[in-house]
């Protein structure tokens, strides 16, 4: 089955017949996807501009995890400790197919640690309420080796056990955009803003824009604009106040992907204080194991952020604190950065693990509305409180949200997770119903990777992907799980988009020449 909602040439067709939007929403990250899924709840008309593709920055380079954030426990800030594990349990409802509760061990190699995690995770439970994924309980040390074998045993205590929840961040985005033009909403990547345009009074009036397929620019104009570019608020904000000051201080956060021997069980490891004062994790996830996070302040922003030999040292070195095997360079599969939105520091924060992950909305005297920090877990009470706030400035009239109940495309639940295509929801059937008739399309892409052909068909057809990079980085996650085994089906990948969208051999070659220089920054040298 085919959606003609999602063919490039039907939104762009809509897009020119639309005089005034209600809200434009600059940015296809969970910011942007957040507002535009809330606005469309309310039934605004509602356009998204992605400039690249959903989710091509921060937002597919997470943890994987959907969670209150027992680190901001620690550090006192409740109020979005509780705000986030609301929304935690609204997307485990709207999103089952991707979003599922995974329980959590904390090692506990002192006589004082385990009354006191166990203490502070029934606080995190509390906090949960009606919305809890399980309870918090005390495990003794046979019970902390059994569920993770590959532990350090000596001088090991117990452990404590918690639930939260994890997700394939890419995926979800996708879903989003998927959702937005279920609604009736326009979400389009490839599109990026080049401007902004004002009325004869100075207030912003919508943006000018370009198709980067073809070149074409467009003026499109709305009755407000929303600046949710994640890091990038700064380069939107200065085309409406060139010397403004900056807005957002950027983080550098960065992950390794590992063999699953590592971590063979069904549980993730939290580590809960290394030397840095952060908490480590390591998660299972899509059949591997994903080992993170740092937290290193930067001064300039880009698409490709590339890991620190610090950054990559030291999460190597703390895994091997915990763990029977000391993980090597070798056994890294993919490693990924990611920039933090943070806002701008306040006074006495000087370093970026002290500065807030609370979102904040902010309106120019222009009335462009930016959205500065969050994180994915409240994305969709972030786009909410932009909408809300934009109401009350009186750029659209009041309408109340519907967001919290919405479902989001392929929302599914009871799905067998020992398939990899599990996280297509309903639409599995679909695929596999391609498979059916045409056999071709079950061929693997690699040997060593579960993605079959008819994944790259689909991304194309239905997801929106237009690119060799838009499918293995955030379709298939080819690249964030095997950085080597993505390149060397980087060329077959490309012949089928070509096939697909009526590209010549020169796109091709100049596609898997872009892709692999980018999948240089995944790969470790020996």
């Amino acid at each position: 089955m085919e959606h003609a909602i999602f063919q490039r040439e039907h939104l762009i067709e809509r897009l020119a017949a639309v005089g005034e939007w209600d809200i434009i929403v600059i940015g296809g990250g969970a910011s942007g996807l957040g507002v535009a899924l809330d606005a469309l709840s309310r039934g605004f008309k509602t356009l998204l501009l992605e400039a690249v593709d959903f989710a091509k920055g921060t937002s597919s380079r997470s943890t994987k995890l959907v969670h209150g954030g027992v680190r901001y426990m620690a550090q006192g800030d409740i109020a979005l400790v509780h705000e986030a594990l609301h929304e935690r349990g609204l997307l485990v409802q709207n999103a089952p197919h991707l979003v599922a509760d995974l329980s959590f061990i904390i090692p506990n190699y002192s006589c004082w640690g385990g009354p006191f995690y166990t203490l502070g995770m029934k606080l995190y439970d509390l906090l949960a309420g009606r919305l809890s994924l399980g309870k918090s309980t005390h495990i003794d040390r046979a019970e902390t080796l059994r569920r993770i074998p590959t532990l350090k045993p000596r001088k090991l205590k117990g452990g404590v056990c918690y639930h939260d929840a994890q997700f394939d961040d890419a995926r979800l985005a996708v879903n989003l955009a998927q959702t937005c033009l279920q609604l009736g909403g326009i979400a389009i990547n490839h599109f990026p803003v080049t401007g902004l345009i004002k009325d004869k009074s100075g207030r912003i009036a919508g943006v000018k824009a370009l198709d980067d397929e073809t070149q074409k620019p467009y003026d499109l104009y709305a009755r407000s604009t929303v600046n949710a570019t994640g890091v990038f608020v700064d380069d939107i904000h200065r085309m409406d106040q060139p010397q403004a000051q900056l807005m957002v201080k950027p983080s550098q956060g960065v992950h390794l992907v590992l063999d699953r021997s590592f971590l063979p069980g069904l549980d993730a490891l939290m580590i809960p204080r290394t030397e840095d004062g952060r908490v480590l994790f390591a998660v299972p996830w899509h059949n591997r194991v994903l080992v993170g996070t740092t937290d290193t302040p930067l001064d300039t922003c880009s698409y490709e952020p590339v890991a620190l030999e610090t950054e990559i040292n030291f999460i190597l070195r703390t895994a091997g604190q915990y763990l029977v095997h000391q993980p090597r360079r070798s056994d890294v599969r993919s490693v990924f950065a990611g920039l933090r939105p943070l806002a701008a520091p306040r006074a006495g924060a000087r370093q970026t693990k002290e500065i807030s992950r609370s979102h904040k909305v902010w309106v120019s005297p222009s009335k462009l509305i930016t959205l500065i920090g969050g994180k994915w877990t409240t994305f969709r009470k972030m786009g909410q409180d932009v909408v809300d706030r934009a109401i009350r400035e009186g750029l659209i009239p009041g309408r109340d949200s519907q967001s919290e109940k919405q479902p989001i495309w392929g929302a599914a639940a009871h799905l067998d997770r020992s398939d990899h295509l599990y996280v297509y929801g309903a639409d599995r059937l679909a695929l596999l119903d391609w498979v059916e008739r045409d056999r071709r399309l079950g061929e693997k892409l690699h040997p060593s990777l579960e993605f079959l052909r008819v994944e790259v068909v689909w991304a194309v057809r239905n997801e929106l992907a237009r690119t060799p990079e838009d499918v293995l980085a955030r379709r298939v996650r080819a690249l964030f799980l095997d950085a080597r085994a993505a390149v060397k089906i980087a060329p077959e990948v490309a012949g089928i988009i070509a096939r697909e969208l009526g590209r010549d051999k020169e796109w091709e070659k100049a596609q898997v020449a872009d892709f692999t220089k980018t999948a240089q920054n995944y790969m470790l040298t020996r």
